[in-house]
């Protein structure tokens, strides 16, 4: 487990920026009690994890540390950012924009499809087109994140079924991809 070099924070940072906008700044903040939150690189998947216990980590051996922390997601061989599932929590805490999906429209979602006009229940004022949203349930449950596939003013003028946002993880990932969500490679 290694800190990450100059270009892959950069990457890293981007795709974050692109959720949760200028509160990527809470995530490394100072906590009260001194200790901090930083990222670390363990094989090619990226930790969010206190700094006290990422320091404890490197007395266990790389092939016997499996994870820490929460994963964020992973470096992909072209060396892009791809986001996992597993950070929904953190994304959804920090973000900028949201768009509440209705009850009908939940089951949809989780099982991998897009979010229609038809299914959001409300969304943020003047979310920009190809923006990071987080979708949420009506009672603010998370559920999974997300890219818009149109700005909020384009999207009131659209059909029922034409598509809000584009699905980038959701938490049906957690039993679809099982075999490999955690995987080593």
């Amino acid at each position: 487990m290694r800190p990450l070099t100059e270009t892959e924070t950069k990457t890293l940072f981007d795709k974050l920026a692109n959720y949760t906008g200028a509160s990527l700044k809470q995530l490394i903040a100072p906590r009260e009690d001194g200790d901090r939150y930083v990222f670390r690189l363990h094989r090619d998947r990226v930790y969010y994890v206190l700094l006290s216990i990422a320091n404890l980590a490197t007395s266990i051996a790389r092939d016997n540390l499996s994870s820490l922390g929460i994963c964020l997601g992973k470096f992909t061989k072209s060396g892009k950012f791809r986001l996992h599932i597993t950070a929904l929590p953190i994304l959804a805490e920090h973000a900028r924009y949201k768009i509440y999906v209705k009850p009908n429209g939940e089951m949809p979602f989780l099982y991998g499809g897009n979010v229609v006009k038809a299914h959001v229940g409300r969304w943020t004022e003047d979310c920009p087109e190809h923006q990071g949203v987080v979708v949420v349930s009506m009672n603010d449950t998370p559920i999974g994140f997300g890219v818009t596939a149109r700005s909020t003013a384009e999207a009131r003028r659209l059909d029922p079924t034409g598509v809000t946002c584009f699905r980038q993880a959701d938490c049906g990932e957690y039993l679809r991809d099982e075999d490999t969500l955690f995987a080593g490679n």
